[in-house]
């Protein structure tokens, strides 16, 4: 017995260690959803798929011609720019209007989407004609805005190559259009044959009143430094990220205040470059993302910046009119909680982000996408949830410089899905909780690649800066190149489960940005997806027996002050919106500026209500264009409802 208890007593260390290992593997495992389960899950749904159309006649390629010292790399350079958005366009009253951005003619283009009333117009190109080009440069994504506050939608398009430009929505067009739209630069240049500006390399833009002034502000989000990628005469001149997990060495990111409509014909906006917002570090990041959305009620939207190659950041809006001011906050320590999945302190690869209340606790959360391959860099996706359920201890939280938000993604069961990219939360059957719609996989070849990439996945820093020492991804290489979108679905013990497979989804073709909208006013979510190197498509939501909604469409009234007379179309971006049914469940939502990778949402808020079919109280804050914040309360019945928000919510 003795020397029993003296055998036990030297291994006493092995055995605390295999006890606690076998607890947290007990504690790690989590429960599994059959094939029956997700079956009638997927019950609910049903999505039919339908081809875009797009201008024709436009030159095509199967990969960018690239800067000679990425010339092995040049599928990895040409692995982004499949970008589209959702909204009213045309003016009709429905989101039923698309602009893409297309990797293979490196064009955008504006087209209806299909199925009811897709005659309307022909699908047409953005001619950026009278504006400098050349040809090293290639469009990234396509936003959405009333840049120059006529009510009018116009278009952000933003480049690999240049600085960007807004396509202003001519007041005097009759027919919608290629002649709709005419270009204007956010950064003056010279008029030029050729463009000689800076060469800017944008990938990610957030729309919102930064400084609660009343009026929409741009942050840009640059991922190379300012060089010349797609530069195929150039042999240098360029970088790759100093660190796969800390760089901060990318491109500065920029953010233009409003400052006016202006009478100049040739610029037509004037957005003032504000300098010193952003750290060095935050600001040179590798952004593939970035969102804005107000967390703590006092109508100043945070912004949420999602790097590739370093720590994302959470910036605390303290702005005032005028002057923008934001601060980073940073998520709690914990002994059992990894530095990565940390806000402020991750060195995963950021590349979507959106917000919704997974908990249903009146308390936005949010959601990040990152590189999740098991058998290859696996990291996590990232699902915030709030551990604050009110506005005023989350804004003192914040105020102190604290993110209360923590990962739940393993327990949820949304940690791994792939190469993941953009990412929108929107409620497609009208049950009362959001789905999360995710797309994924990055070059598609005949060679793999992936045990290369693991070599450099944890190679020295100091090679990792140098493409020489990266591995060949050329046209015919692959990395995650069949891995399918991703559709969670919320299961009844409140786990997500990935529906992809059981509703049609699951699409071997890699994926970049998706865009939700009711698209034909059923009060059915629809939503569009980008593929890099795919042409785009469509998913028209025929789901059968979903449940009640309440739809706004929130704008400004024309402006008496002035004397202008506007269409009523300029929406209020960053308008918050808290609903409350009879039975006490309340939802919450707000007018997205445009948020994400390179996928843009409409401008319309859509709740679903479940069986709730009496009406709703619906509480609304914003700000008007003097930044004023204003609040109003209505009842509504539930279905579609435009509203104009002035010092008063009013039915149009």
């Amino acid at each position: 017995m003795t020397a029993t208890l003296q055998w036990l007593s030297k291994q006493r260390a092995g055995i605390v260690a295999i006890v606690l290992m076998s607890l947290l593997f007990v504690l790690a495992r989590v429960p599994s959803v059959t094939a029956d389960d997700r079956e009638k899950l997927a019950d609910s749904y049903d999505f039919t798929p339908m081809s875009i159309a797009l201008p024709g006649g436009l030159p095509t390629q199967d990969i960018r011609r690239v800067n000679q010292e990425y010339e092995n790399i040049n599928a990895w350079i040409s692995s982004v720019g499949a970008g589209i958005s959702m909204n009213d366009l045309d003016g009709d009253g429905l989101s039923n209007d698309l602009c893409v951005t297309d990797p293979r003619t490196d064009q955008v283009s504006v087209s209806p989407t299909p199925g009811e009333n897709d005659t309307r117009y022909e699908p047409f190109k953005l001619d950026p004609t009278p504006l400098p080009m050349n040809d090293a440069m290639a469009p990234m994504g396509c936003a959405p805005g009333d840049f120059n506050e006529d009510g009018r939608r116009d278009l952000l398009v933003y480049y690999w190559g240049r600085t960007p430009i807004i396509y202003l929505a001519r007041a005097d067009g009759q027919d919608f259009g290629k002649g709709t739209y005419r270009p204007t630069e956010l950064v003056p240049n010279s008029f030029e044959d050729t463009y000689r500006g800076p060469k800017w390399n944008s990938n990610a833009v957030a729309l919102a009143d930064f400084d609660g002034d009343g009026h929409e502000d741009i942050y840009l989000g640059n991922y190379f430094p300012h060089s010349p990628v797609l530069d195929e005469s150039k042999n240098g001149g360029v970088a790759m990220n100093l660190s796969l997990s800390n760089a901060t060495n990318g491109g500065r990111d920029y953010i233009f205040r409003w400052n006016d409509s202006t009478d100049d014909p040739d610029q037509a906006v004037d957005y003032e470059r504000v300098r010193g917002v952003l750290d060095t570090d935050t600001s040179k990041g590798w952004v593939l993302a970035a969102a804005a959305n107000d967390l703590d009620g006092d109508q100043l939207p945070e912004l949420y910046i999602a790097q590739d190659h370093g720590p994302d950041a959470l910036l605390h809006n303290r702005s005032e009119p005028g002057h923008i001011n934001f601060a980073p906050v940073e998520g709690a320590r914990s002994p059992m909680e990894p530095k990565s999945k940390r806000i402020g302190h991750d060195s995963f690869k950021g590349m979507g982000i959106d917000f919704a209340d997974f908990n249903d606790d009146g308390v936005y959360d949010f959601f990040v996408s990152n590189i999740t391959t098991s058998f290859g860099i696996q990291e996590s996706n990232l699902q915030f949830v709030s551990q604050e359920h009110s506005e005023r201890s989350l804004g003192e939280e914040l105020a102190a410089g604290r993110a209360p938000w923590r990962d739940r993604s393993t327990s949820l069961g949304t940690a791994w899905g792939g190469w993941c990219w953009d990412v929108k939360m929107g409620d497609f059957d009208n049950s009362g909780s959001s789905e999360i719609v995710q797309t994924n996989g990055f070059v598609r070849g005949d060679t793999n690649r992936w045990p290369q990439l693991q070599e450099l996945a944890t190679a020295n820093d100091q090679l990792v800066s140098d493409p020489t020492w990266w591995p060949h991804v050329r046209s015919e290489d692959d990395i995650a190149g069949n891995q399918r979108l991703n559709f969670f679905s919320r299961t009844g013990g409140g786990r997500y489960t990935d529906l992809s497979e059981e509703l049609g989804l699951d699409v071997p073709v890699p994926t970049r940005g998706v865009a939700t909208g009711d698209a034909d006013g059923d009060g059915k979510l629809d939503f569009a997806v980008a593929r890099q190197w795919e042409a785009p498509m469509f998913y028209h939501n025929d789901s059968p027996s979903t449940g009640s909604f309440l739809g706004l469409r929130l704008n400004r009234p024309a402006d008496s002050a002035s004397g202008q007379v506007l269409e009523p179309g300029s929406p209020v971006v960053g308008a918050q919106v808290k609903v409350t049914t009879s039975d006490g469940h309340e939802h919450i939502a707000r007018v997205d500026g445009g948020s994400g990778h390179s996928g843009k949402r409409s401008h319309e808020i859509h709740i679903g209500l479940g069986e709730v079919t009496t009406p709703v109280r619906v509480e609304l804050s914003w700000r008007d264009r003097s930044g004023r914040t204003r609040e109003d309360e209505l009842e509504l019945e539930p279905g579609w409802h435009d509203l104009l928000l002035g010092s008063r919510a009013r039915k149009e």
